[in-house]
Parts: C-alpha cells; sequence; structure tokens
C-alpha cells in the first residue's frame, strides 16, 4: 500500500465526487427526508440514522463505488466522527484497523490507533464539553475526506495552563484511505493556530 500523498491527489479525489458525486444539503433529519423520499431514497438510505452516531451536516457520495461501498465508507465516517465527538473508544474500533497509519503523526503521539485515544483524553482534558461536527463528507473511490468542527469550552487545563471557560471554535480537514473493512491510513490538518490563540497559550 503506497503512503505516498499529494495535493494533485487531493483535488483530483475531490474533483472525482464533485463531477461523479450527489451532494446533499443539510436536512433537519434522517427521518425526516425519508418521510419526503421514501425509505429506499439514494442518497439517505447511505446515513445511519442511529441516534447515538454523528451524521454529516452536508455529503457528497462518488455514485460510481456502488451502493454498498458507499454505505461503507459513510457508515465508517460516522463511527469515527462519533469517536471524536464522544471519546468513546469502541466507535474507534469499530472505524479503525488495529494497522492503522497516521501519515501526519504530530510529535509525541503515539503511532496507530493509540494515538486518536492519546489525543482524544488530551484535548478533553483541557476541553471536556468537546463536540466535533461533521460538516461536510465527501466520498470518493476509496477515500473519505471531512471537514470537522470543533467547539466548546477551556475549563480543563492544558500545558499547565488552566482555563477560564474560553470558548473553543475551530476546523479541521481529514483524509481517510478505507481498506477492505476499515480506515487503513490517514492525513489531517488543524486549524492550531486558531485553537491556541483560543485557549490563550500562543
Amino acid at each position: 500500500m503506497s503512503r505516498k500523498f499529494t495535493r494533485a491527489a487531493v483535488a483530483a479525489s475531490v474533483a472525482a465526487a464533485v463531477a461523479a458525486g450527489t451532494a446533499l444539503a443539510a436536512q433537519p433529519s434522517v427521518a425526516e427526508d425519508r418521510q419526503r423520499t421514501g425509505s429506499h431514497a439514494w442518497p439517505w438510505k447511505l446515513v445511519d440514522g442511529s441516534p447515538d452516531l454523528v451524521r454529516p451536516t452536508a455529503l457528497t457520495v462518488d455514485r460510481s463505488i456502488g451502493e454498498r461501498r458507499a454505505v461503507l465508507e459513510v457508515r465508517l465516517a460516522q463511527q469515527l466522527y462519533t469517536f471524536w465527538n464522544t471519546g468513546e473508544e469502541k466507535y474507534l474500533d469499530a472505524s479503525v484497523s488495529p494497522d492503522f497509519v497516521d501519515n501526519t503523526l504530530p510529535p509525541g503521539r503515539p503511532q496507530g490507533p493509540e494515538g486518536p485515544v492519546f489525543a482524544s483524553r488530551n484535548f478533553r482534558a483541557a476541553v471536556p464539553d468537546l463536540t466535533c461536527e461533521l460538516a461536510d463528507l465527501l466520498i470518493a473511490g476509496d477515500k473519505i475526506t471531512a471537514r470537522l468542527v470543533f467547539r466548546g469550552h477551556f475549563t480543563g487545563t492544558f500545558d499547565g495552563v488552566h482555563g477560564k471557560g474560553q470558548k473553543v471554535d475551530f476546523n479541521a480537514i481529514d483524509i481517510q484511505h478505507v481498506g477492505e473493512r476499515q480506515i487503513v491510513e490517514d492525513w489531517h490538518i488543524e486549524d492550531n493556530q486558531t485553537l491556541l490563540s483560543q485557549l490563550g497559550v500562543d
């Protein structure tokens, strides 16, 4: 499996999704959309409406990958970002392979599935009420691209600094590579400058 990652590859992936996909505007709920369009309508059928899972606000899917593969990738995204929304490791275990590789590993973070667990625990030590909105989800080929919005309040401790309830609200972009059944590797970038400024530790 190649771990080469280029800007051109990302652009091609996004372009393919836009050209071949179908876009979803934000909807009040999956159930309400199904009432309007029928329970088997594409693409809401791809989204798992379970109340414990986050749902994308907007979704673009490359139809050429087929419905079965699309369902798998959408569900993996919902499980992964439910982990980031809740900190519950069962969702990470369900979505990420034991052989998972982080291709943009920050200094001090363990490689593999232990990395997201480490990051989530440290982040929640600073922002206990952290939430993760799955604002945009693009599915193309074997790639999941997500725009995330993290929100909460700095009421804990970060790098020896005690929070005073400052509001946290910043974006991140992820690209996940999906293997046969689970996510096998990723690339990610966070707006750390905004985050550190909000925490008052920049």
